[in-house]
């Protein structure tokens, strides 16, 4: 384990990695935040192939770069490449913030912080006592639970479409607090104050196959993905029940400047940036 906050990077070369990431909003986000704490440095979008993931990488760190963020779908593949862990990602066993040191590699997870942070700071949501329902059981979903867990809600139940997968995650995290798996079809008739897509259906238009009943009045439906407009699920969501919705811009930017708190020891303010990514002004 180490303390990633005392890392002084030796380059002010930066990227994210996935496939695809054309996409990603993470350039725009670091040069907002390198701005606002007076910093210059460069940030790039660099897509790698699905196979090619740990050359692509040594081919990155070897061109002086000194950290990448990563993003799907490599954040299992980081983990295991790292040298080096932190406690969070140790127990999400999913990286997506890597740092580059003299002799290793350093992997980091601040997906569930940011997702807290845009809940509870952004969105002004209670976790305390909510019931909490989390669809998938992959990478991304493992990055987020300890983080949710740690909340206090009444309980936290995982729906995988296989739902022997929900169940192993739900085991690996029962310390944590009160949490259980089941197959999507298994989902039992109990409304959630707070339902979280960690799925990537969104990403093709779709939706998981979800049972109707699922919101409590009022109650949250929060994805993971974010667009230009609402995805799927939250288009689905709000004809369900729910009573808000919201993409995970929110999260992308708290994750993203909890990043840079780990590569630039400063921290940067969050909320004019999501307000310029909502407004189309970065």
């Amino acid at each position: 384990m180490s303390d990633l906050s005392d890392f002084q990077p030796r380059a002010s070369r930066f990227a994210v990695v996935g496939h695809p990431v054309a996409h990603s909003k993470s350039p725009q986000i670091h040069q907002a935040f390198a701005s606002q704490c007076g910093l210059t440095l460069e940030y790039q979008a660099l897509a790698l192939e699905p196979d090619g993931f740990e050359q692509g990488l040594r081919n990155i760190r070897a061109g002086g770069f000194a950290g990448v963020n990563v993003t799907v779908p490599f954040k299992q593949a980081a983990w295991r490449l790292s040298d080096r862990l932190s406690e969070r990602a140790c127990t999400a066993q999913a990286v997506n913030t890597l740092s580059f040191e003299d002799e290793a590699i350093v992997g980091d997870n601040t997906d569930g912080v940011g997702l807290l942070r845009d809940l509870e700071q952004n969105l002004t949501v209670t976790l305390a006592r909510s019931r909490v329902l989390v669809i998938g059981a992959g990478g991304a979903a493992q990055g987020i639970l300890q983080p949710l867990l740690t909340a206090g809600p009444a309980e936290l139940v995982i729906a995988n479409r296989t739902g022997v997968r929900a169940q192993e995650l739900a085991m690996a995290f029962a310390g944590a607090g009160d949490t259980s798996g089941v197959a999507l079809e298994d989902l039992a008739q109990t409304a959630f104050e707070i339902v979280i897509n960690a799925t990537s259906t969104s990403l093709a238009g779709e939706v998981p196959v979800l049972p109707q009943g699922l919101f409590a009045p009022g109650a949250l439906a929060y994805d993971l993905v974010y667009a230009n407009t609402p995805t799927a699920f939250l288009r689905w969501a709000h004809d369900a029940g729910a009573g808000h919705t919201a993409d995970g811009l929110g999260m992308l930017v708290e994750q993203a400047a909890e990043s840079f708190w780990i590569w630039h020891g400063q921290r940067p303010h969050t909320r004019p940036v999501i307000a310029a990514l909502r407004g189309a002004k970065l």
